[in-house]
């Protein structure tokens, strides 16, 4: 098993930044592809970020790529999204994953352990 506790979030004005961290602990970290995903009311969860073990392959969605950097150090168990650029339609409670499989995904189904979720909400 993995666990993961998300942190960071909060509310912010539009055009400003925010740094999400995820925290992982229980199997080895090192594992798998790492991602992060969100999900604003009444909307289904989505694909935002993912990084490869090793850190040197990631992957945006169109709407935050250029805005959003994924990143992990291993050596502290922890992945971080930093978040610049923020938009009102970036509101929403984002989600850490982490899968088994060393492949980039972008499925919620692909993905084994998730965190509780930090709200982030941005201001217009």
């Amino acid at each position: 098993q993995v666990q993961l506790v998300e942190s960071g979030g909060g509310l912010v004005q539009a055009g400003g930044s925010l740094r999400l961290s995820c925290a992982a602990s229980g199997r080895t970290f090192s594992a798998g592809t790492m991602g992060w995903f969100r999900q604003a009311p009444g909307k289904e969860r989505e694909f935002v970020a993912a990084i490869s073990r090793s850190g040197g392959n990631t992957d945006y969605s169109d709407s935050v790529s250029g805005r959003f950097t994924i990143s992990r150090d291993n050596t502290k168990n922890t992945v971080y999204l930093q978040m610049n650029s923020l938009k009102p339609e970036d509101t929403a409670v984002y989600y850490c994953a982490a899968r088994s499989g060393l492949l980039l995904r972008t499925e919620t189904y692909e993905y084994n352990y998730w965190g509780q979720g930090t709200q982030v909400t941005v201001s217009s």
